[in-house]
């Protein structure tokens, strides 16, 4: 049977989960609390496994996506919407602050497993459990900070009765982090390598997310708190965490690109660190295909700034590139002349069932399920609706790769040692050669060449403040997780949201390229006058007027499309950090507390 990490304990959760909003948490039930709710270690172990779906979403259950690709990923320079683009926080919200239902669980967790297990529990289990949960609250701290900068701090159990605790002033967030970095190096010594199942908590799941969360808060340090000791710290724990898992010989590249996302069995996939399974005869389904299915509209589809990024075949930009029809934006040149990651991710014609950027994603989307909808056999019913079976990847190998040569190239930015071409070789170079599925290649798809440091490409639109290598690293992430959930996140790490600004970048607001009157003649009728309009590789916008049939031919732009409210350098708005609620800020002013205001937002 395949490992599902939605198994739900729903006793387990009800009697020892507290509520959703911090400041409102009953006690524990008295029940099992203190009769049977700490009596061995399987009990501590489905404790700790309601975690799983919390930390670890992959594709949702059934309609409820959840932090899903393709639904949570629509707000970045990547993603262009029909209508107005998403706009970030604007304004104090009237109510809103951080939810502590986690931490406090877990913080039980780790007294309880100190208090009243040790009699139960060995030496050995024990550390690993107390490894576990400081894992998991080290996990949710990282998010905190992350949206909130500064947070309350607490690594106890806390009770409805501590006021003084429960409206205590925002920790520090670098004391905050050092915490969590002290309980990742417990972590990292005490977990256990196997605990009977691959795709249970262990050293090297462990280490995958340490590489992940600890890069991400070295970039927020350096980026935007200019703070390169405590960027430093944390770069250092990135590559030490992810070498554990290069040097375990555990993982490799060893799958298409396409098949990560269209399995329907990842166990024992070398690609895969964690993976979430799904299984129809258990009734735990998910709904990722109804985004992608050639049979269901959607309204978000590929930016043009983000199909100008991917490199040709030479290993070169497309405006410098030799390989043929390298400046051609046809789906059919696209596919023959770029990155194979292209071909695996978007259908090979336009499609007005994308009906922002005509290029449709078929990411999530098997190729024995597309060449049915094609063929003219309709929709396998495994992709329609909520019946939808494939495993969800949860962290790629890919990923601890990308983030090693990431924390690396930084280091060496800062005075630290020079990337070797070797380490290009073991990270970018191993990806790049990944196998290419059978259909791909029978389309002209070709790997790209190895990225060579004495030979990085010459790119202008490189944004001059990233250095070159560093650029090529950044766009690596960019195209392996294309329409995942990383790219936001790395935005604001980088402090690059200003790459989503559309007064700066006008390629956000038009998608894929399209010829009307070759493509989709029948379009050019009069319900689409002003409203369908392309875009040249100038930047000289067409509209459709009636009569101009022969000039349509560019990037399609939508005249719906409209951009997002500017948003960087305005007073009293912060698009990096999250503002707290005015109901929150009075709650605490009524019981003779303060609540301070999140940095870049007004206090009042």
């Amino acid at each position: 049977m395949k490992t599902n990490y939605i198994a739900v304990y729903a006793v387990l959760i009800l009697l020892f989960s507290g509520c959703d909003k911090f400041l409102d948490r009953p006690p524990l039930t008295a029940l099992d609390d203190n009769t049977n709710g700490w009596t061995s270690e399987e009990k501590l172990r489905m404790y700790a496994d309601k975690y799983y779906a919390d930390f670890f979403n992959g594709y949702g259950i059934a309609f409820n996506y959840g932090t899903a690709p393709m639904t949570s990923s629509t707000n970045t320079d990547d993603v262009v919407s029909l209508g107005n683009q998403a706009n970030f926080t604007r304004s104090v919200p009237n109510s809103g602050i951080w939810s502590y239902t986690n931490i406090r669980s877990l913080n039980i967790m780790l007294d309880r497993i100190e208090t009243r297990m040790s009699g139960i529990l060995s030496e050995e289990a024990k550390a690993h459990w107390t490894a576990v949960g400081k894992f998991f609250r080290a996990f949710r701290y990282c998010e905190l900070v992350q949206s909130y900068g500064d947070v309350p701090y607490y690594d106890f159990e806390l009770f409805d009765t501590d006021l003084e605790e429960l409206y205590k002033p925002r920790t520090a967030r670098n004391e905050v982090m050092n915490h969590v970095y002290d309980d990742w190096l417990y972590v990292l010594e005490n977990i256990r390598t196997n605990d009977g199942d691959d795709q249970k908590l262990n050293k090297y799941i462990a280490a995958g997310f340490i590489s992940r969360l600890a890069l991400t808060e070295a970039s927020w340090q350096k980026y935007y708190y200019n703070n390169p000791g405590q960027a430093k710290k944390f770069y250092e724990l990135a590559i030490e965490a992810a070498q554990i898992d290069i040097s375990s010989g555990k993982y490799d590249i060893v799958t298409d690109y396409k098949s990560l996302f269209t399995s329907k069995d990842l166990k024992g996939n070398k690609d895969m660190v964690l993976y979430r399974g799904y299984d129809a005869a258990l009734g735990v389904t998910h709904a990722i295909a109804s985004q992608c299915n050639l049979s269901e509209s959607t309204n978000n589809g590929p930016t043009t700034d983000l199909l100008k990024a991917y490199l040709c075949t030479d290993g070169k930009t497309w405006g410098n590139s030799a390989v043929a029809n390298a400046s051609e934006f046809d789906l059919t040149s696209m596919i023959q002349s770029r990155d194979p990651r292209f071909e695996a991710t978007f259908f090979s014609k336009p499609n007005l069932l994308n009906r922002s950027a005509l290029f449709y994603v078929t990411k999530y989307f098997s190729r024995e399920a597309e060449e049915s909808v094609v063929t003219g056999n309709g929709l396998p019913t495994e992709f329609s609706s909520n019946r939808n079976e494939t495993d969800a990847p949860i962290l790629r190998y890919s990923e601890v790769l990308l983030n090693w040569i990431e924390a690396k190239a930084e280091l060496a930015s800062m005075g630290g040692a020079a990337v070797t071409q070797d380490d290009i070789n073991k990270s970018i170079n191993k990806i790049r050669q990944r196998p290419v599925a059978a259909e791909a290649k029978s389309r002209g798809v070709e790997n790209l060449p190895d990225l060579l440091l004495n030979a990085l490409p010459t790119d202008p639109d490189r944004d001059p403040s990233v250095s070159p290598l560093l650029w090529e690293i950044r766009r690596e992430r960019r195209l392996e997780f294309v329409f995942e959930t990383n790219r936001l996140a790395d935005l604001r790490r980088w402090s690059k949201l200003e790459y989503m600004d559309n007064e700066q970048n006008t390629d956000l607001l038009s998608g894929g390229w399209v010829d009307f009157p070759v493509e989709l003649p029948n379009e050019l009728d009069a319900k689409n006058i002003g409203v369908f309009a392309v875009v040249d590789k100038d930047g000289t916008e067409t509209v459709y007027n009636g009569t101009n049939d022969a000039e349509m031919k560019g990037f399609y732009k939508h005249q719906n499309n409209n951009p997002r409210l500017p948003f960087l350098n305005q007073a009293n708005i912060n698009p990096y950090l999250t503002p707290v609620g005015l109901v929150q800020m009075d709650e605490y002013e009524l019981k003779g507390y303060v609540l301070k205001q999140t940095e870049g937002w007004p206090q009042n």
